[in-house]
């Protein structure tokens, strides 16, 4: 290794700016194909709890370049055979409601055909043309359209909350009405109506129950609480709920609350989607419109503006979570690397001790040799050995430019 003085002297302009001009050595430029468009989700790891259309969400995460490791938090009981649903559905037709609210597209036609094959297809629809049926947003009236149903309103922003104010502005009170529920909670909504008179009957079009198959869901919890995932994706209530139940019964709620607080960024669908985690004073960030492409382009804005970008040795170096963008080249780094380099990151220019980089590498023991080892691995992994300098009996430290120094002096 060698060595540099702790803080290079300063040139004189001309000089630098020569120094500046001169090419770099070809060793240290990025190659073709690593300066090729590596889309805004590079370097990053994403996980997803979806147990309902996760290949699609990890197919759009994956196009933008992000790493995708999926553990659905939930299995979905198939409408068939779910008897609570056939006990409302039997429900409803042996007393009609008055109004019936359907929440979601899939979940409407679903039902329809859970009622088809229970042998109370027609009859269902008989009941839902004899109604008030609302339509939560532009999908769920389509599906109610393709069954040759008429929606009798439908709110434009797709919000439940618009839904109950039309229904408490129009009087409830001594009304019957059936809310096609989705899975997920919907609080207030329900209390809401019945606390104004009315009377409120559940469809549950699907019932969410515990992944039979629990491994790959204590390995993204696993991934999360080591900061192995730079984000986590929830795409319903329940998958969130699921999450922190498994964290509870595995004493790692407190570990998980942090790193969701602090480092791994929690992306939620929508409003209702976010509620168990806002329940437990975490903050999250959400699409304005609650889909899964507008879901993904958050992630693609946000991951990138929390990555540390420095300027290095004459480079702009962005620290992502398990690569580093040098000039906008992608270099993959391994995961004790990624710790040296967040630990030289924290204080940039400064000298950190290789006492304190060992404290940083994973399951590292007493060695220090494992600091070399793992820097060495890490110089090489970033293809640019002037981004780290040594400095002789204290450390390393990053190779921080002059201008720079004084912006990030009390870092």
């Amino acid at each position: 290794m060698y060595e540099q003085p702790q803080r290079p002297e300063k040139r004189p302009d001309r000089a630098e700016e020569q120094d500046r001009a001169e090419p770099r050595d070809p060793a240290e430029q990025p190659g073709r194909a690593e300066q090729q468009d590596h889309g805004p989700l590079a370097g990053f790891t994403v996980g997803v709890t979806a147990a309902r259309r996760a290949d699609e969400l990890g197919a759009l995460l994956q196009r933008r370049g992000a790493v995708v490791l999926h553990a659905p938090a939930l299995r979905i009981v198939p409408l068939a055979d779910d008897s609570e649903l056939l006990a409302a559905t039997k429900q409803l037709l042996g007393q009609a409601p008055d109004i019936v609210i359907a929440t979601t597209a899939i979940g409407f036609r679903g039902w329809v055909e859970a009622a088809d094959g229970w042998g109370l297809g027609e009859d269902l629809l008989a009941m839902l043309r004899s109604v008030e049926l609302l339509a939560r947003g532009p999908k769920v009236k389509g599906a109610v359209r393709a069954q040759g149903l008429t929606e009798e309103w439908s709110p434009s922003s797709e919000s439940m909350a618009e839904v109950l104010d039309r229904l408490l502005d129009e009087g409830v009170e001594g009304r019957r009405i059936a809310v096609q529920l989705h899975g997920e909670p919907l609080p207030g909504f329900v209390e809401s109506l019945r606390v104004a008179g009315a009377e409120v009957v559940g469809v549950p079009v699907y019932r969410w129950m515990a992944p039979e198959d629990i491994g790959p869901l204590d390995r993204l919890l696993d991934a999360t609480v080591s900061r192995g995932v730079d984000a986590l994706t929830f795409t319903s209530a329940p998958a969130a709920a699921s999450l922190l139940g498994r964290a509870d019964e595995r004493g790692l709620l407190p570990e998980l609350l942090t790193a969701l607080s602090h480092d791994v960024l929690p992306a939620c669908v929508g409003p209702v989607t976010a509620l168990p985690l806002q329940a437990r004073g975490i903050d999250t960030v959400q699409p304005e419109r609650f889909r899964l492409g507008p879901l993904v382009q958050v992630l693609c804005r946000e991951l990138p503006s929390r990555a540390r970008t420095l300027p290095i040795a004459g480079y702009q170096v962005a620290i992502r979570g398990h690569a580093v963008l040098v000039d906008d080249a992608l270099r993959p780094v391994p995961p004790a690397g990624m710790s040296l380099m967040r630990a030289l990151s924290r204080r940039p220019g400064w000298v950190v001790s290789r006492a304190e980089l060992l404290r940083a590498l994973p399951g590292a023991g007493k060695d220090e040799h494992a600091v070399e080892t793992a820097m060495a691995r890490l110089r090489t992994a970033l293809g640019t050995p002037k981004l780290i300098q040594t400095v002789v009996k204290r450390g390393y430290r990053l190779a921080l430019d002059p201008s720079a120094d004084s912006k990030y002096a009390d870092v």
